[in-house]
């Protein structure tokens, strides 16, 4: 599809390279109805994008569910979700990304539309602010070709966690559409409190 509001291509990339330590198990294969939450994620993305990579460590390269789709391996060590990021950017500089993390349950095609729909073709970093304190949600976001430098500045000065790149830089924060919908889940006890495609 030609991507929206940007002659580049955007490209969706599905954070999976998570230790999933809190979960007790690997978020991205939690089940939902008869896929895993990684595939879940991956097909709301498949219509809106170009394309669509997961975003793997090297030792989940050969993990069943992750297999199924293209990857990006993670370049970097120790960094949390931004390895992901910039190793998609060192990748394919070229493109503008939509970011998103496996462990989001209730995202939908309609937050991910509304999203695209109104981004900013001019800022470097597109968001929804969050639904508890408004600050920006950086793991369902649009970070163009041209914030790599952003990016690694930020991670050049030991700075690592996303939100305080997008909190620090000139960021288009959106309304979610959709209340809750980027609630994440990170331990059993979110999971308990979360339907994932009708079964908890």
């Amino acid at each position: 599809m030609a991507s929206l509001r940007s002659a580049r291509p955007l490209f969706g990339l599905v954070l999976a390279g998570g230790e999933s330590r809190r979960m007790g198990q690997d978020k991205a294969r939690l089940r939902r109805g008869g896929q895993s939450q990684l595939a879940y994620i991956a097909h709301v993305l498949e219509p809106l994008v170009d394309r669509v990579f997961v975003s793997t460590r090297a030792d989940q390269q050969s993990e069943t569910e992750r297999s199924r789709f293209d990857q990006i391996v993670d370049r970097y060590q120790d960094m949390g979700p931004v390895a992901g990021i910039l190793s998609a950017m060192d990748e394919h500089p070229e493109v503008d990304w939509l970011v998103v993390a496996c462990d989001l349950p209730n995202i939908d095609a309609l937050t991910i539309s509304h999203l695209l729909e109104h981004r900013s073709p001019d800022q470097p970093f597109s968001a929804y602010g969050s639904s508890h304190d408004g600050l920006p949600e950086p793991l369902c976001a649009v970070y163009t070709a041209a914030s790599a430098d952003i990016v690694r500045g930020f991670v050049a000065e030991g700075i690592y966690c996303p939100r305080k790149m997008l909190i620090r830089s000139d960021t288009l924060l959106l309304e979610q559409p959709v209340p809750h919908s980027l609630h994440n889940v990170n331990t059993p006890e979110d999971l308990e409190d979360t339907v994932l495609g009708g079964t908890s």
